[in-house]
């Protein structure tokens, strides 16, 4: 379909919206509005446009476990939010200043991701395209 420009928004299930607003503000996420609607939704967006909705009404006794992640059993569903980034070590330093953990790095044909796990165990990456 050639009229679809564009992802307008990913939905993350969490938990507590305080725990994550405030964890998705060091990464430079600004929150909207919310929560409202009958989920209810709150939303966050970051000044390059992407933008998140927080979904609030997981269950508060439900696992930390990621189903789709931390399984051994490949269940089908979005693993992971992959964020463009330009520079590597600024990230990482960032991320490190925020006490959060980055859980893998991989380099493969000049490109270079890692990933975190941000309160609710969604992951996210962080990814540098190859120089072209």
């Amino acid at each position: 379909m050639k009229q679809i420009t564009r992802i307008n928004h990913v939905g993350l299930r969490v938990r507590d919206l305080g725990i994550a607003r405030a964890f998705y503000e060091k990464l430079g996420f600004e929150f909207l509005a919310g929560p409202m609607g009958p989920e209810p939704v709150a939303v966050v967006e970051h000044p390059s446009g992407v933008n998140i909705n927080f979904i609030l009404n997981a269950s508060t006794d439900a696992s930390p476990t990621n189903l789709l992640m931390d399984e051994t059993a490949k269940h089908t569903g979005f693993t992971h939010i992959a964020l463009e980034i330009t520079d590597v070590e600024t990230v990482k330093q960032q991320l490190n200043e925020h006490e959060i953990s980055i859980t893998e790095t991989v380099e493969y044909a000049g490109a270079t991701f890692f990933f975190v796990r941000d309160p609710d165990g969604n992951v996210i990456e962080f990814h540098k395209p190859a120089a072209s």
